[in-house]
């Protein structure tokens, strides 16, 4: 037992490192190359921040473990903005002034209403899988086009421009693309085997271990990046990379267990988690773009995304 949480602890660690270490080639190589940063970060940085879920769901999917795959999606979304947004607005509160973002909240709140609907039925069909990963294909294509569109003094812009790495030889940033590529497969593939192994232990569902561990495990390097953002000033960076998350998960991690393994699922997946997972979405919603006509989540909306997060969980392991 020991040996599988050293093994699942050790997992977790290398997959958020090869993510980290894929993002930073892949942004670098399409800079070499004369991608504008504003592209970048709304696509490659973006999609990259969802790259540890992707994986895990495609490996849990293959191995015969949907209701993890799905659990990982939806706890995913759950987390980063309870936990990650909600200890980040507790620590600083978060100004949102970008035009990017106010465009990208109602496509969240569109996608979830969609993945709701998509596991309402507790089936999740090849069909659906393909209508997410053909959305998900679109929603790149819109995003890439907005970096067109953004207004020069919008303030993601000065914020992206200042995460996309500089000055990294061509070769250098293959060489973190391909290490990215292998070593992202692989650590999932051992973090699923281990997870799985952990929560028959201790008698959790597959869906719980995907909602909890598994979920808060991949969402951890959000928490840190967030926190150091705010630091920094980079408010609108910190909600967009959360928003962009949260999109992806559902379009392309939400869609690897319909693409790979359609099946029934868990029924606490329509009954509780994905109405959670909404309710989230809503009021994220409804903090950044509240009545006041402050467009921003402060410290009392960050301590009820905290508080909702933390009774979330007390309800899943009771």
């Amino acid at each position: 037992m020991i040996t599988q949480i050293i093994i699942f602890l050790i997992g977790l660690g290398v997959l958020s490192w090869s993510a980290d270490k894929f993002v930073y080639g892949a942004s670098a190589l399409a800079r070499n190359y004369g991608v504008s940063p504003m592209m970048i970060g709304l696509t490659i940085v973006a999609m990259g921040s969802s790259a540890p879920e992707i994986v895990v769901s495609a490996t849990a999917s293959l191995n015969g473990n949907p209701d993890t795959a799905v659990g990982n999606a939806i706890g995913s979304n759950i987390t980063n903005i309870a936990l990650v947004l909600g200890i980040t607005a507790l620590f600083k509160p978060l100004f949102v002034s970008s035009t990017t973002l106010k465009r990208e909240l109602p496509l969240l709140l569109l996608v979830t209403l969609i993945g709701v609907y998509f596991l309402s039925d507790n089936y999740l069909s090849l069909t659906e899988g393909l209508i997410l990963i053909t959305s998900f294909v679109l929603v790149l294509a819109v995003m890439a086009w907005f970096s067109f569109k953004v207004e020069k003094n919008d303030p993601l812009m000065n914020e992206t421009e200042d995460e996309i790495p500089t000055n990294v030889p061509t070769k250098n940033a293959i060489m973190w693309v391909i290490v990215g590529l292998i070593m992202l497969p692989l650590s999932a593939h051992f973090l699923v085997e281990s997870a799985v192994y952990i929560a028959r232990f201790f008698g959790v569902s597959d869906l719980v271990i995907g909602l909890t561990i598994i979920a808060l495990g991949t969402s951890l390097p959000e928490l840190a990046a967030s926190i150091a953002g705010v630091r920094r000033g980079e408010d609108d960076l910190v909600i967009g990379n959360i928003i962009g998350s949260n999109i992806f998960n559902i379009l392309a991690v939400l869609a690897m267990p319909g693409l790979i393994i359609p099946s029934l699922l868990d029924i606490n997946i329509s009954a509780r988690d994905s109405f959670v997972m909404l309710g989230l979405t809503i009021l994220l919603f409804v903090f950044c773009f509240n009545l006041r006509g402050t467009r921003r989540i402060n410290r009392y909306e960050g301590g009820i995304f905290v508080l909702t997060f933390f009774a979330y969980q007390y309800i899943l392991f009771m």
